[in-house]
């Protein structure tokens, strides 16, 4: 060994460099376990650490036999990171192409797309470190997913031309579990799926405008959907672990974990045996008359509940996107109309129940005129004339508006005012959802001269289907004012009741001898001399009341389009349902669209069907004769 490549110099510079870079090396490793520990361990932990959300079943919608309305169904969102797939797999990409029903050149193009551009933040937003945090969670595209199980924050570095890393892109949305696993047999790596609960509704429009539907934002926007969302929805768990290089979760650095409280179940009071009656005959009564609107509602006389409620035009749930808003609306509840002749139970029970007038009282019908307060009023006129004066009962059964306003003139402003509130016009009903209305019913003050001779007739004044229905239900009550009730109890997912709802009454409005009376009378209606034989049921005892009400149109009545309806219950003696069928401007070939032509044909269909199903039983022991429609043979 030559001296001069011994020599001291040389020995001292290259232990100087060895002691320099481990110098160096001690001083970033002081740096990275002790200044920057906490700072790099915090970058570690946002990479490595996860939040998975577990997302808790939404309960079930019920009819009252616990038939299915809503339920959930698993479906999967299928992605792909683009950041870890293998060259030798694009082999297996034209039979996920057609997995995905998806042309390949677009398969093509999403899996090798890698990054896309991100828009400069503002220095206020932007990290210190320079890095760019994206919150958002791959497995979950922001406007597609109700829940998902794979919310992870992750930290996404762009490159030098300003370009972030694509972690997830969408493939499919909403793929069945056949679709998802024979995916997930052609491993490809970075092609994965996030499982969520879809709503499904297994009876597509059957009471659309009851049960409502959840978005696909996971919202809950209309219906009993919305307004049971606190008991449906349910409490979403969550964990907290760690994932290695693949995403994968490493199940045993798991830290934290709760799980998910599912929804509970809600029981309807809606029989869809009934609800299907109800549709079936809405179809049948646009096919006939072509309306624009129509509503018919069954109710159950001794409690409230509702039974059926159906409206025309209805939309199909699970497409609920592709109907217009105004379909959307519950137009028994959100629309008014003028009541007409089903109006003039009020002034007459208001009469009877202050002891003015009894069921035998004689009115001549034949005036056109009668002096009120000093002052000379024109009275409705009838369609018909009469050749003698009608009692009570038969202003009832043959619907006579002179009559109904000289019963109104004589209870007065006031007192037919106080009475039409009581029967729960002017006010909402108490219907839990959906946008309800009060209809409209001005104070006495507001009343012109001549409005104490139209409201008894209903004119003057606006109700909903809803409000006109459970008007008649204070009848079929026995007096009382009912609200209307659509759930009957909330369940665990055991099937224990958490909550149960139970017959609310709003008020007592007249006797119960009064509301017998009026019940006697108002089958007066379905006999022959009646407004509404069509409506009688052979054998039964049918109480109702027909409505034809022009339309206000432009501010002024058309007396060519109208409101028809009938209005009614059986059995009178022992009511058991209430039946409303109420059609908008339907068109009658050469003639009027009268509440005996559109409506009570209807309400007779549908009672009889009710009368199996429900097994009404005939009054065998009233004291009268049961009631024979003309023709028919005992």
């Amino acid at each position: 060994m030559s001296k001069g490549f011994a020599s001291n110099y040389r020995i001292l510079l290259l232990s100087a460099v060895v002691f320099a870079c481990f110098g160096g090396i001690g001083t970033r490793l002081v740096y990275l376990h002790v200044i920057d520990r906490g700072k790099l361990l915090g970058y570690i932990e946002q990479v490595r650490r996860q939040i998975i959300l577990e997302p808790a079943r939404r309960g079930s919608i019920y009819d009252t036999h616990r038939h299915l309305l809503a339920t959930n169904h698993a479906v999967y969102n299928i992605g792909v990171d683009p950041q870890v797939l293998r060259p030798e797999e694009a082999a297996a990409w034209p039979q996920l192409a057609a997995l995905l029903g998806m042309p390949l050149a677009e398969l093509e193009r999403i899996m090798t797309t890698k990054t896309r551009a991100v828009a400069p933040r503002p220095a206020a937003e932007t990290p210190a470190t320079g890095l760019v945090f994206n919150l958002t969670p791959p497995a979950q595209p922001a406007a597609a997913t109700e829940a998902s199980d794979d919310r992870v924050v992750e930290v996404d570095e762009p490159d030098a031309t300003g370009r972030r890393p694509i972690r997830w892109a969408k493939l499919k949305e909403d793929a069945d579990e056949e679709t998802y696993e024979r995916i997930m047999a052609l491993k490809i790596k970075g092609v994965y799926g996030n499982r969520i609960f879809r709503r499904i509704y297994p009876h597509n429009d059957l009471a659309a405008h009851l049960v409502g539907y959840v978005n696909k934002a996971g919202e809950a926007a209309a219906g009993v959907e919305s307004y049971a969302d606190f008991y449906l929805r349910g409490q979403d768990g969550w964990r907290e672990g760690e994932r290695d290089g693949l995403r994968r979760e490493l199940a045993q650095f798991r830290t934290r974990e709760v799980n998910p409280v599912d929804g509970f179940d809600v029981m309807l009071s809606i029989d869809i045996i009934v609800q299907h009656m109800v549709e079936e005959e809405l179809a049948a009564l646009v096919k006939k008359f072509n309306p624009a609107k129509a509503t018919i509602i069954v109710s159950d006389a001794r409690t409230g509940f509702i039974l059926a409620m159906g409206n025309y035009p209805r939309f199909d749930l699970n497409h609920y996107n592709t109907a217009p808003l105004e379909v959307q609306r519950n137009f028994a509840i959100t629309d008014q109309l003028d009541p007409g002749s089903t109006f003039k139970i009020v002034p007459v029970a208001g009469a009877l129940n202050d002891r003015l007038i009894t069921p035998t009282t004689r009115f001549d019908c034949m005036l056109t005129a009668v002096q009120h307060r000093g002052k000379l009023r024109q009275l409705m006129s009838d369609d018909h004339r009469y050749d003698h004066p009608l009692t009570v009962a038969e202003i009832i059964s043959k619907s006579s508006n002179v009559g109904a306003g000289q019963i109104g003139m004589m209870l007065g402003e006031q007192r037919l005012y106080e009475y039409a509130r009581a029967f729960g016009f002017g006010e909402k009903s108490g219907f839990p959802f959906g946008g309800e209305i009060s209809g409209l019913l001005n104070p006495v003050n507001r009343w012109s001269a001549i409005d104490i001779t139209r409201i008894p007739a209903g004119y003057s004044i606006s109700a909903t289907p809803l409000q006109i229905h459970y008007a008649m239900g204070v009848i079929a009550s026995g007096g009382e004012l009912l609200r209307p009730q659509i759930i009957r109890q909330i369940r665990d997912a055991s099937g224990e009741i958490v909550y149960r709802y139970d017959t609310v009454v709003r008020r007592r409005v007249i006797s119960e001898q009064v509301a017998a009376h009026m019940a006697r009378m108002l089958q007066g209606v379905v006999r022959p001399g009646g407004t509404a034989v069509e409506a009688a049921i052979p054998g039964y005892e049918v109480a109702g009341k027909t409505g034809t009400a022009q339309k206000l149109i432009d501010g002024r009545y058309n007396n060519r389009r109208h409101i028809g309806s009938f209005v009614g219950f059986f059995p009178a003696s022992n009511p058991q349902v209430v039946i409303s069928v109420i059609v908008d401007d339907a068109k009658v070939s050469g003639g009027s669209a009268y509440g005996r032509l559109v409506g009570a044909p209807s309400f007779k269909r549908i009672g009889e069907q009710l009368i199996h199903h429900l097994d009404i039983k005939p009054p065998y022991d009233t004291g009268r004769p049961l009631l024979v429609a003309k023709g028919d043979v005992r």
